[in-house]
C-alpha cells in the first residue's frame, strides 16, 4: 500500500514525539530504535524509510524537541507585556513541574550532559537549538527595553539550566523545590520583574 506524503510526514512527526521523549527521559545512548518504533506503534522495519540511522533518528528528534521548546516559550510570552512574559516563562522554567517532566522539558536540561560524547551532527543540532532560544529571550528582552539582550538571554538561560539541573539531582523533594523557589526570586530579581 502507497501512502502520500502527509501520511509520511505525520508518521515521522509520530516517531520524532516518541524519540524526543525517549532520549530526554533516558538519554541518547540508551535509546534503541526498536522500543522507539514500538512506542510509536510501528514495526522496526520501517524505521529506514524515514532516518538513515540511530544517529539522524537522535539529531532530527533534538531539532523536534527544541521546535517544541520554543513553541512552549513561545505560549508563555505571547498575548502578554514583556515583563509579565518574561515573568510567567521563569516561573514556568523553574517550576517543580519542569523539574519532574524529564521526559518533556527543555532538551537544554535534559542533554547538556550527554552532548559533549555525542556526535558532531547531533552536538549542532542542539547548538542551533539553544541559538534559536537564546534569539528568541532575546528578542524579548530587547523589547522590554534590557541593555545587551543577546548576553543576558545566554546568561539568564544558563541559570535556568543550571537552576533544573541542579535541582532534578536533589534527593530531597523539599530542598530540591526550595532551590527553584529561591532561583525563581533571585533572577526575578535581578531581571527586576519582582512585582509580576
Amino acid at each position: 500500500m502507497r501512502y502520500d506524503n502527509g501520511h509520511k510526514r505525520e508518521t515521522r512527526i509520530r516517531i520524532l514525539k516518541t524519540a524526543a521523549d525517549a532520549v530526554r527521559a533516558d538519554g541518547p545512548d540508551r535509546v534503541g530504535v526498536a522500543a522507539v518504533m514500538r512506542q510509536a506503534g510501528m514495526t522496526h522495519g520501517g524505521f529506514y524509510a524515514h532516518f538513515e540511522s540511530k544517529d539522524a533518528l537522535v539529531e532530527a528528534s533534538i531539532e523536534h524537541m527544541f521546535d517544541e521548546a520554543l513553541a512552549r516559550a513561545q505560549k508563555r510570552l505571547d498575548g502578554r507585556t514583556p515583563a509579565d512574559g518574561l515573568a510567567a516563562y521563569v516561573d514556568s522554567y523553574l517550576s517543580d513541574a519542569h523539574r519532574e517532566a524529564r521526559a518533556h522539558g527543555c532538551p537544554l536540561v535534559a542533554l547538556a550532559s550527554d552532548l559533549p560524547r555525542q556526535s558532531e551532527s547531533c552536538r549542532e543540532a542542539y547548538a542551533a537549538g539553544m541559538r534559536r532560544l537564546v534569539q528568541a529571550l532575546a528578542e524579548r528582552l530587547a523589547t522590554a527595553g534590557y541593555a545587551d539582550p543577546e548576553p543576558l538571554a545566554r546568561s539568564v538561560l544558563a541559570e535556568l539550566v543550571g537552576a533544573v539541573s541542579l535541582a532534578r539531582c536533589e534527593t530531597d523533594p523539599h530542598r530540591a523545590n526550595a532551590m527553584l523557589a529561591d532561583a525563581r526570586r533571585l533572577l526575578k530579581a535581578r531581571l527586576g520583574l519582582e512585582q509580576c
